[in-house]
């Protein structure tokens, strides 16, 4: 059997490697495949390990041997499903091993906004409290989150995390998913009460033909003034110049996003204009924990497959 792995790297980044699937059979592992050389690279592969590489039909007609592809990720809209699932392909995905580290990242990205700890940090270092005139000063307007509103647009394991984490800050905690239902942790109410009513309001939503540019001038313009956003999810459920006009009004106070729309973004993304847009390189999910995580469910997909009991398999 032959492993290959197409873009191996931002899984490991020095704190692991892909050694302990050598039992399994030849193993040939690129930290980056461009689209041009995927089919070249993986034509004998068995079995395929992908993270953001995609793999369409004219791919997968390159690839006569290939039966099965195990995600690095959770997130599988770089493989054509329809096409897999025709071929018997399996495609097995990793859920839920980010979820912690995506939650905490949640949290951080909205204290940054209510704080920036990093900017006074600087501040001070940069000499200014040594030359302040009283014991203490602030750059800009402190927020307390005791009694706001937060809404989670998306209601699964992530956005539970982040509302069990919310309610310890003494937020109302708002929540929407497509199937409704009770939760302990938040009120379920519809996409439309939540967007009316929430202070802040942070997206766990899958992106689809549903959600694609969800954050827009329609929604934002029932949200409150001065709303924050926050987006640790999908690039894609925002659309960026829309909100960038939104931030310079101040209709929306903030915006706290760890994806774009296009990864890695061009220079000249519009949210880049915007000193109240706090931008990070989509690394919410990649702490050490939740990678090592990501290496244990990946092995036990490929262990169900080898011994003919799949796990995982999105299809």
């Amino acid at each position: 059997m032959k492993i290959v792995i197409l873009d191996g790297y931002p899984a490991t980044r020095g704190d692991y490697d892909y050694d302990f699937l050598k039992k399994y059979g030849e193993v040939v592992c690129y930290p980056r495949t461009p689209y041009k050389l995927i089919a070249e690279r993986a034509k004998d592969a068995d079995i395929i390990l992908a993270n953001k590489i995609v793999i369409d039909k004219p791919i997968f007609d390159k690839l006569p041997k290939l039966k099965m592809i195990a995600m690095l990720a959770t997130g599988y809209n770089s493989i054509d499903i329809k096409t897999a699932k025709e071929r018997g392909i399996y495609v097995c995905n990793i859920p839920k091993y980010s979820s912690p580290s995506v939650a905490q990242f949640t949290i951080a990205l909205l204290l940054e906004i209510t704080n920036q700890v990093g900017l006074h940090n600087d501040s001070v270092k940069a000499g200014e409290w040594a030359n302040c005139p009283d014991f203490c000063y602030n750059k800009t307007k402190q927020i307390e989150l005791l009694g706001k509103t937060i809404g989670l647009i998306g209601y699964g394991d992530i956005a539970k995390q982040v509302a069990i984490i919310a309610k310890a800050f003494g937020m109302r905690v708002l929540g929407y998913r497509r199937s409704g239902g009770n939760d302990p942790y938040a009120e379920i109410v519809s996409l439309d009460y939540l967007l009316k009513n929430s202070d802040i309001i942070s997206l766990h939503c899958p992106l689809n033909n549903e959600s694609d540019k969800l954050i827009c001038n329609s929604t934002i313009e029932k949200m409150k003034d001065g709303v924050i956003i926050i987006n640790t999810a999908r690039g894609g459920l925002v659309n960026e110049e829309e909100l960038t006009e939104n931030l310079k009004s101040g209709k929306v106070l903030a915006y706290g996003g760890d994806v774009l729309t296009k990864e890695p973004p061009e220079k000249d993304n519009p949210l880049f204009s915007c000193p109240n847009a706090f931008i990070t390189p989509h690394l919410a999910w990649a702490t050490v924990e939740a990678r090592g995580r990501l290496m244990e469910i990946m092995e036990s997909n490929i262990a169900g497959f080898v011994n003919g009991k799949v796990i995982n398999n999105v299809w």
